[in-house]
């Protein structure tokens, strides 16, 4: 069995998600379908078998939810280093071929945004930066290529 690591706050995010979709969306599906059927001939209703398919995809959603729950692992942040490069760091690495600095949060895949800069512990970036600490040269296999960047700085 896999095991999902996560933060506090991705728990409570998801558990909030689920509590979201079975409190309000769930209700609100079994209303359509309700008065769906109301309107007769269920073999000829399109809405009927509209609010059946949401039906089915927000089920689907939930049981996806309760799964990623059901196998998470809370990080205990207070137990997080930043001596080498480890999961919830953040870490600002420098190009070495353009110089340019980035910095991202190595997170759970569920809790990855790219938006935030927080990238998931399985991607390409991560997994070479893993280990490592400030000032190694690392070099990472992405699709268009390798790279080689430079630790800056690493915390938390």
């Amino acid at each position: 069995m896999a095991y999902s690591y996560m933060t506090q706050e991705g728990y409570d995010k998801i558990m909030a998600e689920i509590n979201e979709l079975e409190s309000v969306q769930r209700p609100e599906i079994s209303r359509q379908i309700a008065e769906a059927r109301d309107k007769g001939d269920l073999s000829e209703n399109a809405e009927y078998d509209a609010a059946k398919e949401a039906q089915g995809i927000l089920e689907a959603k939930i049981a996806q939810l309760k799964g990623l729950i059901a196998n998470a692992r809370i990080i205990d942040e207070s137990q997080v280093q930043t001596d080498t490069v480890q999961i919830l760091n953040k870490v600002t690495i420098k190009n070495l071929k353009n110089n340019a600095e980035m910095t991202y949060t190595l997170v759970s895949d569920s809790e990855s945004d790219l938006k935030q800069n927080k990238i998931s512990v399985n991607t390409p970036i991560a997994q070479g930066l893993m280990g490592h600490a400030v000032g190694d040269v690392v070099e990472i296999k992405v699709p268009g290529g390798v790279m080689n960047f430079e630790i800056v700085k690493i915390s938390l």
